[in-house]
């Protein structure tokens, strides 16, 4: 079993046996080397753009205010200096170091993560007491914060608040987090960060969707791929006394149609094969600026290989692959180097073979992937 840095040494089969979903972890030193510094000019970009979630939370005067972005440049420049916290949603889409560190959390299925979001604070600077519904790491980068962990059962929320936070927070453990330290925290246990220093806080979150959720999207799914003959008719009809009333022929005739729906094991791995790579709706992918043809294409990943572009994602089960919502006909022959690249996120020149190449250059054309070191 192989020791994870991440995980101050630890191996992932100790980490998911005893905290995953069960207990909290701090470990100090967890990764202190995280590439160049997203600062506050870098998150005020990304928070002015249409395809990114962003939200600035304040509070002052004992009330809590909540924005969502895009923002306007004039509008973070009001800010003061203490008291707020500007969060961006899905950074690893926009800048390739900060992806690598969410791909580092491999030791994790992909079907689970869901995005690295970056919280930049002043002193000062809070969401509240809150808990989440999903596991979550907190790095932190810069600066200091003080955290305060609990894991209490009531869960009542401020009133009128624009936000979940909690009305009566009972700490049980605290820690001053440092550059580079670390605090895993399961679903539902309450937490409350305050930054001491300017400074932000990497949160690594997972998909967690609810039962409701993955209900309503699957009968979403099947409504496009259900075919049930015949319609509904009653030739032995008979004058109703009550013409009001659902007659009891018509319940059970019904009950039979729908009773022809059906599903098995292939109907929902197809199911999350399409729905867990769905792009969220504010992302889009873009077409190369300047288009390679088909020979250009060929002759740059024989060259270098191919890699994924930073919002892709690949996951499959068996011989069936799924990217961005869609199924790849993959020939039977290229499944193997097809799963190396969804579990590497790029493939070597000498993986790829000549019945790759349609699939690769339509993928290519439509920005889910480019020649590695073009990224």
């Amino acid at each position: 079993m192989k020791a994870i840095d991440l995980l101050g040494g630890m191996t992932a089969e100790t980490f998911l046996q005893d905290y995953w979903h069960k207990k909290p972890l701090l470990i100090r030193g967890a990764l202190t080397d995280v590439g160049a510094p997203v600062d506050l000019a870098w998150l005020t970009e990304l928070s002015r753009s249409e395809d990114v979630e962003s939200r600035l939370i304040e509070f002052k005067q004992g009330k809590w205010s909540l924005e969502r972005g895009p923002f306007r440049p004039g509008r973070l420049r009001r800010l003061p200096e203490s008291d707020w916290t500007i969060l961006v949603q899905n950074v690893n889409h926009h800048l390739p170091h900060i992806a690598d560190i969410l791909w580092r959390f491999d030791f994790m299925p992909y079907a689970r993560l869901d995005d690295l979001m970056i919280s930049y604070a002043p002193p000062g600077g809070t969401v509240g007491p809150h808990f989440d519904s999903y596991d979550v790491f907190l790095l932190q980068v810069g600066g200091r914060k003080h955290w305060q962990i609990s894991s209490q059962q009531d869960e009542a929320f401020i009133e009128d608040a624009p936000i979940k936070v909690l009305k009566d927070f009972r700490m049980e453990e605290e820690f001053v987090l440092e550059h580079g330290d670390m605090l895993y925290l399961p679903p539902r246990y309450a937490h409350y960060g305050v930054a001491l220093e300017a400074g932000m806080t990497y949160s690594i979150g997972f998909r967690a969707p609810s039962a409701q959720e993955l209900a309503t999207e699957f009968l979403v799914y099947l409504q496009d791929r259900i075919c049930i003959d015949g319609r509904y008719a009653d030739p032995e009809l008979r004058p109703p006394q009550e013409p009001a009333r659902l007659d009891n022929s018509m319940v059970e005739q019904v009950g039979r149609i729908l009773s022809q729906i059906s599903w098995d094991r292939h109907t929902v791995t197809d199911f999350l094969g399409h729905y867990l790579t769905e792009p969220k709706p504010h992302v889009f992918y873009e077409a190369p600026e300047e288009e390679l043809d088909e020979d250009e294409f060929a002759a740059a990943v024989a060259a270098t290989g191919v890699e994924l572009d930073l919002k892709t994602l690949i996951l499959y089960a068996d011989d069936m692959l799924y990217c961005n919502g869609e199924a790849l006909p993959v020939l039977a022959d290229d499944v193997a180097a097809w799963q190396q690249l969804a579990n590497r996120r790029r493939m070597s020149p000498q993986q790829l073979s000549p019945s790759m190449m349609p699939l690769l250059l339509e993928g290519y054309l439509a920005g889910w992937w480019q020649p590695a070191g073009e990224n």
